[in-house]
């Protein structure tokens, strides 16, 4: 366990990769001093991540100034994002399971101004947030997490718009979706939808709740997202949300 004022609940290992990735960024710049050890940068940032710490907690804790402590999530951040696997490399992995499990989640933000306030609002959940898209293996471990879009995106659309379906398809990957993806298609299998005064047949009934208890598996994986509290309720810009959430894949990939 790391310590930091309480426990950390991440295993030395993780901040001693940070680390190294963080003396490699420096040999690589030439840096030659800095405020902190890369040891400390990289718990500095693994702070923010895991326990959503705002930055003039962790100015004041790790004794830097808040502009410092900005530019040292914010690069390390990037390191990370860079690393995690894109959605073709997702699906060399997918295809080697039985199948997969697509769902999406809603990180929640703060309310924002100007016009862009609606496009993140989602109507259904009754808040802001991005909208993040992701795949499971059959055991509900994470495969792989997109880039976000607004809060007010359909899951459908948003797995059009990154690609998902296409690729899940062109490669023969059967896939187990929940509602928000009927009419996907292709590769996508999803539970039958009752029609308007009719209600359904036993069969289909019975598919039904087979593939509910599939699927269910698939909220794992926002459940290992969600261990990374920034992801709860996130209170930076939704522009860095992206570069956040591919840096959480690529820790989440590397530690398990």
């Amino acid at each position: 366990m790391l310590f930091y004022r309480a426990a950390l609940d991440l295993s030395p290992a993780s901040r001693r990769y940070v680390a190294g990735l963080i003396r490699e960024h420096r040999r690589r710049i030439g840096s030659r001093w800095r405020a902190l050890p890369s040891e400390r940068q990289a718990l500095l940032v693994l702070v923010h991540l895991r326990r959503n710490e705002t930055f003039p907690a962790l100015a004041a804790a790790f004794g830097v100034g808040l502009a410092t402590a900005h530019r040292y999530v914010t690069e390390v951040v990037e390191l990370l994002a860079a690393l995690a696997p894109a959605l073709r490399a997702a699906m060399r992995i997918a295809a080697r399971k039985a199948f997969v499990i697509l769902d999406g989640t809603l990180v929640p933000i703060d309310r924002l101004a100007g016009a862009d306030d609606r496009r993140f609002y989602s109507g259904k959940h009754r808040r802001h947030s991005v909208n993040v898209q992701f795949l499971t293996d059959p055991h509900g471990r994470l495969i792989w997490a997109s880039p976000t879009l607004p809060g007010s995106t359909h899951d459908l659309t948003a797995a059009r718009f990154h690609g998902i379906i296409d690729a899940l398809t062109q490669r023969a990957i059967a896939c187990y979706a929940d509602k928000g993806y009927i009419g996907a298609g292709g590769a996508i299998g999803t539970p039958y939808r009752r029609r308007k005064g009719r209600k359904l047949g036993k069969r289909n009934k019975l598919f039904n709740r087979h593939h509910a208890k599939i699927r269910a598996l698939g909220e794992q994986g926002a459940a290992a997202l969600k261990r990374w509290h920034i992801l709860r309720h996130a209170r930076c810009s939704p522009a860095r949300l992206t570069a956040i959430v591919q840096a959480i894949l690529a820790l989440h990939h590397h530690t398990n």
